[in-house]
């Protein structure tokens, strides 16, 4: 706050007082009485401390960082066996059930073959597990990333019309899919891992909860229309870029003299199976011990129907094809493609990152244990980085498996042991039984998969109570998600929420302190009880002060203190006596209340404010931007702003550009 006396000449003695039964401080005596006063510190010297902290090797500082980037060897030696064991065990049986489903549906949103979503749902879960600090958080495939990616493989590598799947050509093709979608996850690993090493955890708030649940919702209507081909049994290229949505969703209408009803109806019947149990599951969550299985339990259904009726050569229903049973080998991503898919791969690693570790907040908030941003960014890039070498696409924090994981029972990350456990068992011994499953059903399970962000749209009337703004921003990100495209959508939706931030920080509100019988100061809304000190005004400013907002700030203490730059620059063409101005350096802005005192006793002297008025910063050991011909006090309390002084002088150096420009 700036307090100042002002006044029609030096001559005319002030006659009001104001009582103050307290020490009064200005910022210089505070900070001598209370040692805030900054040491002297050579350049370099603070950075140089804590690199040598950084950089300081024992062996229990090893220990210490070895636990620290390898979180199970802390929380596991503190395992309680008997309290916890069967609750990971059932959870982790019962998350590792749904992988298998969920990692063939959304290995087709990656548009690659459904054998390598099961090895994403194994290999980054077991990496997770040892370097993640989100109890329970599982990670895997997730629909809006492994979206993302495929567009990146239909822009590199394009579905052709007619292609024999049993043919050298096919597999040369799936090849180089997964080839692309590996690079991908390469890429975006390092790029984590890059982030790791620069300690930007903090990066993630800028994808705020509106953002996150507008862009979610939004990619979930994106998804739906990309499967409803598979529903539909028709074969139709992929599209990608601005506006792919509609056009997708063109050509599907368009085509839908095509439908093969065969399939048409084997999705009728998944939905109506699905939809429902999914919607028992949800609403009886708290009754039941596990969630009804009903994604494997439809996929084994549906695999020996179409086994046992020949459904595929008969109705000529596309179904997944061969799965090869074992563990895959190490392979090299296609690295001479990273070029082409890095700009996609920033938006595809920003936004796998801010889910998993949005998802890990929320539930270590309900558990009560804390979440490490910049171990996570470790965590996931391990992961990806890692799962890129065994044919794995891009993976993140999935909201379904991480709900049920929660609503199972688990504990810890100790239930990713049995969650690997089971998609292992399917990769050795089981994946080839899933030869006759139809397509249309993994479409299906893809569409109900994203039953909760569809029901993000619920907390948009309280949105709307608490933050209209917020309600904007979540408004702005769904529309470009949809219109445009799901990255430049994003990015949209990012610089959006940042302007609102820049606009709201440009506009905070100037009031002016008066004095009051009942409270020493309030605010001047309330100033039917309270009176003006004549001679003296008091403005609070309740935020920085930069060059965003230097023009309001200017426009508003004009207005509360009855001056302008013509005024004060016709007084000052009236003035004979020129004083000499210097300039001060100052390092930031404090956010609190400050008081500064102005003892010129005539009105027409020199009244200037700097264009760069900063404040002192939390340390407070600067002076702030201000001319005068007098004294300036900086005061802790609002009393010793209104307390008067009678005596000029002019003797106060001249700091720094003028915000009133009176040159």
């Amino acid at each position: 706050m700036i307090g100042g006396v002002v006044g029609g000449g030096c001559r005319k003695v002030m006659s009001t007082s104001v009582a103050v039964y307290r020490n009064i401080y200005t910022e210089d005596r505070f900070r001598q009485s209370f040692g805030t006063e900054d040491k002297p510190r050579r350049r370099g010297e603070g950075f140089r401390q804590k690199l040598a902290e950084r950089c300081r090797c024992s062996g229990a500082a090893c220990v210490h960082l070895l636990k620290q980037r390898v979180p199970i060897l802390n929380w596991l030696p503190k395992y309680k066996l008997k309290k916890w064991i069967l609750g990971d065990t059932v959870a982790g049986l019962t998350v590792g059930i749904l992988h298998i489903p969920q990692g063939m549906a959304f290995a087709l949103l990656t548009s690659v073959a459904p054998i390598y979503g099961l090895y994403t749902s194994f290999f980054p879960v077991v990496l997770y597990m040892l370097f993640g600090t989100g109890r329970h958080v599982s990670t895997g495939t997730f629909a809006v990333v492994s979206l993302m990616t495929g567009s990146v493989v239909e822009q590199l590598v394009p579905t052709p019309l007619q292609l024999n799947t049993s043919s050298p050509e096919a597999a040369e093709f799936e090849a180089q899919r997964i080839g692309v979608a590996s690079a991908v996850a390469l890429l975006s690993g390092i790029m984590m891992l890059c982030m790791f090493g620069l300690q930007l955890g903090f990066l993630s708030t800028y994808l705020s909860e509106p953002i996150v649940k507008a862009f979610t919702s939004a990619a979930a209507f994106h998804v739906t229309i990309s499967q409803l081909q598979s529903m539909l049994g028709l074969r139709l290229p992929r599209h990608t870029g601005p506006f792919s949505l509609f056009k997708t969703l063109a050509s599907v209408i368009e085509n839908l003299p095509h439908t093969n009803m065969a399939e048409f109806l084997i999705s009728l019947v998944c939905l109506a199976i699905l939809v429902p149990v999914k919607e028992v599951n949800m609403r009886f969550r708290h009754r039941l011990r596990t969630p009804i299985p009903v994604e494997i339990l439809t996929v084994i259904i549906a695999t020996g129907v179409t086994y046992a009726s020949s459904l595929d050569s008969t109705y000529d229903i596309q179904i997944v094809g061969h799965i090869p049973a074992g563990f895959p080998g190490p392979r090299t991503p296609s690295l001479h493609v990273l070029p082409e898919v890095a700009g996609d791969t920033v938006a595809i690693t920003f936004v796998g990152y801010a889910v998993s570790v949005s998802l890990a907040m929320i539930y270590a908030d309900k558990h009560g244990y804390s979440i490490h941003p910049n171990q996570e960014l470790l965590a996931h890039g391990v992961s990806n980085t890692v799962s890129s070498l065994f044919t794995c696409f891009p993976s993140s924090a999935t909201l379904a498996t991480t709900n049920i994981l929660e609503s199972a029972g688990g504990f810890t990350q100790l239930s990713g042991l049995f969650t690997s456990l089971v998609v292992l068992v399917v990769l050795l011994l089981i994946g080839p039984l899933f030869y006759f499953l139809p397509k249309a059903v993994l479409a299906c399970i893809n569409v109900t998969s994203l039953r909760q962000m569809f029901l993000q749209f619920q907390d948009l009337p309280d949105l709307w109570r608490v933050s209209r703004i917020d309600f904007v921003v979540w408004l702005v990100t769904w529309l470009s998600v949809v219109v445009l495209n799901v990255d430049m959508g994003l990015a949209i939706g990012v610089v959006f929420s940042m302007m609102t931030v820049i606009c709201r920080t440009q506009r905070y509100v100037s009031h002016m302190f008066l004095h009051s019988s009942i409270i020493d100061y309030i605010t001047r809304f309330t100033s039917n009880i309270c009176s003006e000190v004549p001679g003296v005004k008091i403005l609070t400013y309740n935020g920085p002060i930069y060059y965003g907002n230097r023009s309001f700030f200017r426009e508003d203490m004009s207005r509360l203190l009855g001056l302008s730059p013509e005024r004060i620059r016709s007084r000052e063409k009236a003035r004979k006596a020129q004083a000499k101005r210097e300039r001060e350096a100052v390092d930031t802005v404090v956010r609190q209340h400050l008081w500064v005192y102005w003892s010129h006793c005539y009105f027409s002297s020199v009244f200037r404010l700097y264009d760069c008025l900063h404040l002192i910063n939390h340390k407070m050991h600067k002076c702030i931007y201000i001319h005068y011909y007098t004294h300036i006090y900086i005061y802790i309390y609002a009393d010793f702003a209104g307390f008067p002084t009678y005596k000029a002088c002019r003797s106060l150096s001249f700091l720094s550009e003028v915000l009133f420009n009176c040159e």
